[in-house]
């Protein structure tokens, strides 16, 4: 008789301990450590071992992406879904995850192929609503409202589909582990049933995962590890645009980005997302600067914004939104020791517009004259563009291409760039202005403090 344990499990981030403490030791983490009752079992080998080939002799027929018809997720995805893979997808509640897939499965149903999309959340009547409203209603789609992973399997080999949807994965069940739905154990061993069948079919698979409070995917970390793809679905709720981002990618880059807006017909993509960002933008306005910035391979433009105003609290305020707050600490203090711009009194409130995050460093500079400019009240002078990385000696470091960015702005109407000294040539309808530190291009603004 197998010896049955009792084990307390993170929620978070999947680690044991043997009782049950406030805080996980692993990540940190409060109240997320579980109960559970684990009941070893040995596992049964089936089938014969793999043989080794020389890498030359490996067929690479299969591995080639097979696009979606979505534009932007085929540029996350490198081209494609890949036969066999499984691309796990988070974002949070209500932001459009089951809205992408069900365009997805919409469009490979209307080419001819069979998908069997799972639907452990919602009932089918509601999918099919979702479906109706997106145009998406189509012989080839087959729905199934089901949260045991053998009736799922079972299904797979009745529909016997080109792709297969699981919506959520937090909420599938394999009654033979006896945990109850959505534990570290349910998921993981749920997920690892899933990615094996579909290497076994060649069937590419697309999990949805719920996410955590802080945006990170709830569950264990070993869901993340056993999956081809993650997949980030970002964006903020009040604005219309959502942000499609490869958090890991075995079949190509992880640093390409997708731009969705959610309409009334569903997601569309954003072919000029700079021209998107820049719509609402007011000139001659003191604290706002356009940094020309880069996604992957793709050039953008984003507004950023900043305020500097006089402090009522012993400790004043540094608020960020879309930047990272240290850099923001760290921004703050080049002006004040390389610059002599002071805002140790002042609540400092800085921002990327449109809801986008920047986290190139090449968004130093623009963040930087922000402040100097909010601090000076005086606006930067309109058709201007900026970008570079700021070190703490307060130099301006050249950044990856510089062409691109400068086309893309030139592309938008801007005649002039603050640019590092080293930065490469860009096209000739913009003037690119060579500065070697961060305090050079605030005099050359005429945003020095008075």
């Amino acid at each position: 008789m197998a010896k049955v344990r009792t084990v307390f499990r993170c929620s978070g981030c999947g680690a044991d301990a043997p009782k049950w403490i406030g805080r996980c030791a692993t990540c940190g983490e409060w109240n997320t450590l579980v109960e559970e009752i684990e009941t070893p079992e040995a596992i049964a080998i089936t089938g014969p071992s793999a043989l080794a080939v020389a890498v030359t002799e490996v067929d690479i027929t299969n591995a080639a992406p097979q696009p979606t018809g979505i534009g932007e997720l085929d540029r996350v995805l490198g081209g494609g879904l890949v036969a066999g893979s499984v691309t796990l997808i988070g974002g949070e509640p209500g932001i459009g995850k089951s809205t992408l897939l069900t365009e997805l499965a919409a469009l490979w149903a209307a080419a001819g192929e069979r998908v069997l999309y799972v639907s452990a959340e919602e009932s089918t009547q509601q999918v099919r609503a979702r479906a109706e409203r997106l145009g998406a209603l189509s012989e080839s789609l087959y729905l199934l409202a089901e949260t045991m992973l053998p009736h799922i399997i079972a299904a797979l080999d009745d529909v016997k589909p080109a792709l297969l949807i699981v919506d959520s994965i937090q909420t599938v069940v394999d009654p033979d582990l006896g945990t109850a739905p959505g534990t570290v154990v349910q998921v993981r061993e749920c997920a690892y049933r899933l990615v094996r069948e579909a290497k076994e079919r060649e069937l590419p698979v697309v999990l949805v995962g719920h996410v955590t409070k802080d945006g990170t995917l709830a569950g264990p970390r070993v869901l993340e590890h056993v999956v081809d793809t993650v997949l980030a679905f970002e964006g903020e709720r009040h604005h219309s645009l959502r942000l499609l981002r490869a958090v890991k990618h075995r079949y190509g880059p992880t640093n390409e980005l997708g731009l969705f807006e959610m309409t009334e017909q569903g997601l569309v993509g954003v072919a000029d997302p700079s021209g998107l960002f820049l719509a609402d933008r007011r000139g001659g306005v003191a604290g706002s600067v356009v940094v020309s910035t880069v996604e992957g391979h793709r050039p953008l433009l984003v507004e950023v914004q900043a305020l500097v105003s006089l402090s009522p609290l012993a400790v004043p305020r540094r608020s960020a939104q879309g930047i990272d707050h240290g850099r923001l600490s760290l921004l703050l203090a080049v002006l004040e020791r390389r610059v002599g711009i002071h805002v140790n009194r002042d609540d400092v409130y800085a921002s990327a517009v449109g809801g986008v995050r920047l986290v190139e460093p090449g968004a130093d500079l623009g963040v930087a004259l922000a402040i100097a400019s909010a601090s000076a009240g005086v606006a930067l002078p309109e058709g201007v563009v900026v970008f570079g990385e700021v070190g703490l000696a307060g130099e301006l470091r050249q950044v990856a291409q510089t062409p691109r960015r400068l086309s893309e702005a030139a592309r938008h109407g801007f005649t002039h760039a603050i640019v590092p000294a080293l930065a490469a040539a860009g096209p000739a309808s913009i003037t690119a202005v060579r500065v070697s530190t961060l305090a050079e291009a605030i005099d050359v603004l005429r945003l020095s403090p008075t």
